[in-house]
């Protein structure tokens, strides 16, 4: 019910405020919903732009059987293909990586867009839950004490509303405001430049091959990787502050057919490029990813460079463990899964964060310019290709497996 503490403030109380829905935020806010646990789901973009905006599309079994046994897989077990084998392509040659055989385990691909309808779809027309886009001037206040609160700017009516509550979920991605609320002197922030951009690109056009492709190449790194059977997401190595522009559809295709040829490849099913951005390969780890009352998840707390496709997938991560938890503090007041959260979560991310430098090496080191670094990077590849041990080490990593939540 809201409440009004001055005729300009109506103000609303809630247990829990989510701020941002994109996977994380509308992970735990399902959790919550179906335990009955009352809770604010805010987002500053429109609901249309949430569920068309591409990004990832690779999601690790584990995470897709743990949104299964919470009744938020259907569509997704229903249209995803599953994959279970990668292609690394050097010098001329392709090398098949069948990971699915090593681990026992697959990816799905499912764009996570089409992930964000279906968790939007669950929480908001099925279950009724409480959510709020296009909101603008997010604030955080009192987060150091049991009293915080959320204010923001209504869409409709442009008048500043609050929403007092127990805890924060900030799951507001890289660029949001929750990470900016923890004080410097309380949280570090690790970060690592890989020196490195990839033009990120969007094609309508069939996929080429039935799984990822990496070409490893002296003129840059390129990959292959379904989306549908109608468009195909492709990568290029580029420099960080590239302008896409500089990659008009003709010089795109030109260095995707060479960075990606190899005997007996099929050769690249052209299309129109539909999408075109420069990504600066970066990571950053923000430890602890809590301060008093607020709690962060996926990209508000760490940031994965897409080498290994490990972003949305640490984002699911963080938020069934905060879900849970958040249920067992509202639930029975039992506080101790908030207070271990960080601790819960921060292994698992300087692991992904370690495996996607080691991989980057692999696939960076023969444009690097540095020989050492080809040479250590295409040494790294022989082992995985060569070594039943080491390809089956590589395999777990990939697809991240041994959780179950």
């Amino acid at each position: 019910m809201t409440v009004a503490s001055s005729p300009s403030t109506p103000i609303q109380r809630t247990r829990v405020v989510i701020v941002g829905a994109g996977p994380a935020g509308l992970t735990v806010a399902n959790i919550l919903r179906a335990a009955s646990v009352d809770c604010v789901l805010l987002e500053t973009e429109s609901r249309e732009f949430i569920e068309q905006r591409p990004r990832a599309g690779f999601i690790e079994e584990w995470a897709v059987r743990a949104l299964e046994r919470r009744g938020l897989a259907d569509r997704l077990l229903q249209y995803a293909q599953a994959h279970g084998e990668c292609e690394f392509r050097f010098a001329g040659e392709r090398h098949r990586f069948r990971y699915g055989e090593l681990s026992g385990q697959h990816h799905f691909v499912y764009p996570q867009q089409l992930l964000v309808t279906d968790l939007v779809r669950a929480y908001a027309d099925d279950a009724g839950g409480d959510v709020c886009f296009g909101v603008r001037d997010v604030e955080l206040h009192a987060i150091d004490t049991d009293r915080p609160s959320v204010s923001y700017t209504d869409p409709e009516t442009g008048e500043r509303r609050r929403v007092d509550c127990d805890v924060i979920a900030g799951c507001d991605g890289a660029r949001g405001v929750t990470r900016a609320c923890l004080p410097p002197e309380h949280a570090t922030v690790a970060r690592y430049d890989y020196g490195v951009g990839w033009l990120a690109l969007l094609a309508e056009a069939p996929p080429s091959s039935d799984c990822v492709v990496f070409g490893i190449h002296p003129r840059g790194f390129a990959a292959h990787m379904a989306r549908s059977p109608q468009v195909t997401r492709y990568y290029l190595e580029c420099p960080p502050d590239d302008d896409p522009e500089n990659w008009p559809h003709e010089r795109v295709w030109s260095e995707l057919r060479a960075r990606l040829s190899a005997d007996g490849a099929r050769p690249l099913a052209e299309g129109r490029l539909i999408e075109k951005r420069v990504l600066d390969m970066h990571s950053y780890v923000v430890e602890p990813m809590a301060y008093g009352r607020l709690y962060l998840a996926g990209d508000a707390a760490h940031l994965a460079a897409p080498i290994a496709a490990k972003g949305m997938n640490l984002a699911l991560h963080d938020a069934l463990l905060l879900g849970e938890a958040l249920v067992a503090y509202c639930g029975k007041g039992d506080g101790s899964g908030l207070s271990g959260y960080s601790a819960a979560c921060l292994p698992r991310v300087w692991q992904c964060q370690e495996f996607s430098h080691w991989l980057s090496e692999v696939l960076h080191g023969a444009s690097s310019g540095d020989l050492f670094r080809a040479g250590s990077g295409a040494a790294r590849l022989r082992r995985i290709l060569g070594s039943r041990a080491a390809a089956a080490a590589f395999a777990e990593l990939y697809i991240g497996k041994d959780i179950d939540l």
